[in-house]
């Protein structure tokens, strides 16, 4: 890894995933490795949707993204919430429950809350190059 003294937290190259024998490092853009060992090659990938997929499973830097989206969206809202969301805008949609007053802004406020961290954690993944 390159000496990031001085550098921001933007330009720190993090390791990503070990999938077989190849462990993945995601390198920003503008930031130099340093000659590596003889037992380390260094070998620019090509992220396919698969790829990706593959090294998001295995990364504990997404795991706890994800982890965190949750704690974020449990903020505000109970597990027992969202069921309560779910199952009524099931019935909505399915013509078989009608909004009672204040539920539908209720859905659409919970909605927005939980898009908001989906949206944080794209872009930390994004941050990540997955």
């Amino acid at each position: 890894m390159p000496d990031n003294s001085g550098i921001d937290d933007a330009a720190r190259c993090t390791e990503l995933a070990t999938l077989g024998d190849i462990t993945y490092v995601a390198v920003p853009s503008g930031v130099t490795l340093p000659e590596q060992p003889s037992q380390i090659t260094v070998t620019p990938v090509t992220l396919t949707d698969d790829l990706k997929t593959q090294i998001r499973d295995a990364s504990p830097h997404c795991k706890l993204i994800a982890e965190r989206m949750l704690q974020k969206i449990r903020a505000a809202y109970t597990a027992e919430d969202e069921m309560y969301f779910a199952r009524i805008s099931i019935g909505v949609l399915s013509g078989q429950y009608v909004f009672e007053t204040g539920e539908q802004a209720a859905v659409a406020a919970y909605g927005a809350h939980v898009e908001g961290v989906r949206e944080w954690g794209r872009a930390q993944r994004a941050a990540l190059g997955l």
